[in-house]
């Protein structure tokens, strides 16, 4: 048997296998990537290096083999149909006889556009008849600390959020929760909604920030069309821009306020606290 992670170069993907390798032994792990030499230190360490690409269907096959756990990453291709991409992997773990896959994939209560591609997995996931597992991972605290340089730049947070609030937490957070479903036992057919244990509002971030770095930032809560343009000022692709534009919507609505438990509970620790986060980000 072997615990296989798709991605595993990736943000996510690379911190799961990092904290596998803290429970199984490493012969016992596979990790899925597409350029063999970005996991060159997962090799050294004794972890079974796979070469395949969502893009590609055929290098899935006889990936996988019978009782493996799989944790399906969701590509980060908006352009490429991730639902078909996505597929592949459940089409090659439904041909092989997994013994589960786990998917990472959004808050239940995510109405944004952003939100489409995860409910189409999901759908194609159930269809497939195969245990699974859906971690929907809520919003993590690097999507903001890993883009302070305009915020200090201007010594202000711009978002359309309003008043509206995010249980985020930190990546290693959700991978120490993935981590926990792909070497422990009794996960199969679960749904668990993942969310930091503290919800908080970009006011609140603002004036952590302010704290942290003796100046003074300010939170101008703009219209989601004012934010879709400042995105794509940015550089963004414009159909990405009007994703994340979108996500601010569904988070002034409370739809990424999640406050199951499951997170904290499955990583086995509270979650990584946002203050934490943004100082690790200043230090970084």
């Amino acid at each position: 048997m072997s615990i296989v992670v798709t991605g595993a170069t990736g943000h996510l993907g690379r911190l799961v296998v990092e904290q596998l390798l803290e429970k199984v032994p490493a012969e016992q792990i596979t990790a899925v990537v597409r350029t063999p030499e970005k996991a060159a230190d997962f090799a050294e360490r004794g972890v079974r290096i796979a070469v395949a690409d969502y893009n590609t269907p055929q290098t899935f096959d006889s990936l996988f083999a019978a009782g493996d756990k799989v944790l399906l990453i969701s590509g980060n291709e908006f352009d490429k149909g991730r639902v078909q991409q996505h597929q592949v992997v459940i089409d090659a773990a439904k041909a092989a006889g997994v013994a589960l896959l786990a998917y990472t994939s959004a808050p239940g209560t995510l109405t944004a556009a952003l939100a489409d591609d995860h409910r189409g997995t999901e759908k194609a996931l159930l269809a497939s008849g195969l245990p699974y597992t859906l971690l929907r991972n809520g919003w993590y605290h690097e999507n903001y600390t890993e883009n302070l340089a305009p915020v200090l730049e201007h010594g202000a947070v711009v978002q359309a959020a309003g008043d509206g609030r995010v249980s985020s937490a930190s990546r290693a957070d959700y991978a120490a929760a993935a981590a926990a479903v792909l070497a422990g036992e009794g996960h199969e057919n679960k749904t668990y909604e993942l969310g930091g244990d503290e919800a908080w509002g970009f006011a609140e971030y603002a004036a952590e920030l302010s704290r942290q770095t003796g100046r003074e930032i300010a939170y101008n809560a703009v219209p989601v069309e004012a934010f879709e343009g400042i995105l794509a000022g940015a550089g963004l692709p414009g159909p990405f821009a009007a994703i994340l534009a979108g996500v601010d919507a569904s988070i002034e609505k409370g739809e990424l306020v999640v406050s199951t438990g499951d997170l904290s509970r499955l990583a086995g620790r509270p979650t990584t606290p946002l203050a934490e986060a943004i100082s690790a980000a200043l230090k970084g």
